[in-house]
């Protein structure tokens, strides 16, 4: 059976045609019925189904129930399908008609056979699936059918801890009153009760404490208290603090970290209820004049102002109208009980910086994204987006004429060339040649890909950014920027097409971010591409079509009104020895390929 009717079996069963689907199928031999029944068709999105698969995560119980009555398919054969904007691998039929809410097609798969445990690549069971969807009814029928509450995913987070996330209080009481432990913890240490409580469900943070949740720490030492006030979750943080095992020192801390991140949350933002947990706190330290608890401060930190926090109810009070100083107090606050290797401390840092720049404060905002960008990486998260932000915002204050320092552009070039190595680290392939194969053949993570493609157009347009101001820099800094583009160009890493930086930089088809990088980012760059090849990049790498630098730049469509640009990147590229005779993938020398001819 050829393609076309491959494909209109499976689209009939989609599309819950099931007289279609019949008609289509019903003359012919079932040896070969059963056959393509297994066999998957890949639609436009990445969907890989069989039609079984396709007809039960659609909810067609009329095509389901006549597959499974008049033919022989693989119950257990796996699929790749999309739900909420996750990409499943490995999903069985049961676990798409369970994740998309299709009882009678739950009810039938299983009569039918099918394993109510069957795990998807990241070992998700329908069940797991129903409790994510907030269907009772099917998370029930399936533990009557044998289904194991206990299997946990690939990264141990449980069908409770998932219930638990989402919000479902009926399932969550199901599994605890059929045994699903609440102290079980997810590889990162968090509990279903952390789940609740930093999505602020009360309901269900009640329900775990009846049956006896503990207040276990997560990886980063995070309590599911310390995890509700971080989230700003008042409801949460004050039904806590009620219970007996919280020690006074754990409900002052609670109450400051609230207030702290209430004055610097993207989305809960209120100064009032800031105001109000932080003098909660300080009240509850000087609550026993015979026993006052001080705060243990660290060292100033610079980005925060060099802030020193409040010690005294007096001090606190003389700052309330000062937002300011309660927005530095807060971040102060933040870091010193977080700690600097909780990955949520930089969120607040961040946002009070973009508040900065859209203020014009654009002095502030770099020291505070600095300070973010500093403990992301102190961390080993990625700072792709970091990256970026600071490309904008450099390309903003160019645009508008405000003074850039350079050491601010060299600091967080650095920073992505950091990143870069990084990126290359996690390549294991052994040299060179093999990475950019490798890159180019897409055989790493996809996810990593992007990051990687992320981390060297942001890159080149630091770089971009950078030629704008050399002619103010001095010796000593063109050296040490000469020396960074030299290891960048060392790393030899290049986009899934193969083009390098300076295939990049030659490129007037190069991506640029739209949001104000560019009206400084424009490519083909003379001066981007002169300062890579001064700097030591290859003029004769190839691309996937093995097209040179060179190859790139001629076929330029403006020659004539930047023919100093094309110029200027031709004679940099043959001079530091661009191969003119070098053919790509069509054959073609450079000049061969020139849009201007000879």
């Amino acid at each position: 059976m050829n393609e076309s009717f491959r494909n209109r079996v499976y689209y009939a069963a989609r599309d819950g045609m099931a007289m279609t689907f019949y008609t289509i199928l019903s003359d012919k031999n079932k040896n070969d019925v059963n056959q393509l029944l297994n066999q998957s068709v890949v639609e436009e999105d990445g969907q890989r189904c069989t039609p079984l698969i396709v007809a039960s995560r659609y909810g067609h119980e009329k095509v389901v129930k006549m597959i499974l009555s008049r033919f022989n398919p693989d119950l257990e054969c796996e699929g790749t399908v999309k739900f909420d904007g996750y990409v499943i691998e490995g999903a069985s039929a049961l676990w798409c008609a369970a994740g998309a809410g299709h009882l009678n097609v739950v009810k039938t798969l299983v009569k039918a056979g099918a394993d109510v445990n069957h795990p998807t690549r990241t070992n998700s069971t329908p069940l797991r699936a129903a409790c994510f969807d907030g269907r009772l009814d099917i998370v029930k029928y399936l533990t009557d059918h044998s289904a194991d509450i206990h299997i946990a995913n690939k990264y141990n987070n449980t069908c409770l801890m998932i219930a638990a996330y989402k919000g479902h209080l009926d399932i969550v009481s199901f599994l605890l009153e059929n045994g699903a432990n609440p102290n079980e913890q997810a590889h990162c240490g968090a509990t279903a009760l952390h789940f609740a409580a930093e999505c602020g469900h009360v309901s269900i943070v009640k329900e775990l404490l009846k049956y006896n949740a503990k207040f276990s720490k997560n990886e980063v030492g995070m309590t599911a208290l310390k995890a509700a006030a971080e989230r700003t979750r008042a409801d949460v943080v004050e039904c806590l603090l009620e219970r007996p095992e919280i020690t006074k020192e754990e409900r002052i801390e609670a109450l400051e970290l609230l207030g702290a991140s209430f004055a610097n949350d993207k989305d809960s933002y209120c100064l009032e209820q800031a105001y109000k947990f932080l003098y909660k706190s300080m009240e509850l330290r000087y609550s026993d004049p015979d026993n006052i608890i001080k705060k243990k401060l660290g060292p100033p930190i610079p980005a925060y102002e060099n802030w020193v926090e409040c010690q005294t109810l007096a001090e606190l009070v003389a700052i309330k109208n000062n937002q300011n100083a309660l927005h530095m107090e807060s971040l102060t606050i933040r870091e010193r009980i977080l700690g600097r290797h909780n990955s949520e401390v930089p969120h607040s840092v961040i946002f009070r910086g973009a508040v900065f720049a859209d203020n014009a404060r654009f002095d502030r905002c770099i020291q505070l994204w600095m300070h973010a960008l500093e403990l992301r990486q102190l961390n080993r998260i990625s700072v792709v987006k970091d990256l970026l932000r600071f490309a904008q915002v450099f390309s903003q204050m160019l645009y508008v004429g405000v003074d850039l320092p350079i050491s601010n552009v060299i600091h967080v070039l650095n920073a992505a060339i950091t990143e870069l190595h990084r990126n290359r680290e996690r390549m294991k392939a052994p040299g060179p040649e093999t990475v950019l194969l490798f890159i180019i053949l897409e055989l790493f993570d996809p996810c990593f890909l992007e990051e990687l493609e992320g981390n060297l157009t942001t890159t080149l347009y630091l770089l971009t950014i950078l030629t704008k101001l050399l002619n103010k820099c001095s010796e000593q800094e063109k050296f040490s920027i000469n020396k960074m583009v030299f290891t960048l160009n060392q790393l030899q890493l290049a986009l899934r097409d193969g083009q390098t930086l300076l295939h990049l930089a030659c490129n007037p088809e190069t991506p640029v971010d739209d949001f104000h990088t560019n009206d400084i980012c424009k490519f083909p760059c003379a001066n981007t591409s002169k300062l890579l090849i001064q700097c030591g990049a290859d003029v004769n790498a190839m691309d996937a079509e093995r097209n040179t630098p060179l190859h790139v730049i001629v076929n330029y469509h403006k020659p004539l009104s930047d023919f100093k640009t094309l110029h200027s990147i031709i004679t940099c590229l043959t001079e530091a020895g661009a191969h003119t005779d070098c053919v790509n993938s069509r054959g073609e020398t450079p000049l061969d390929s020139s849009a201007t001819g000879p």
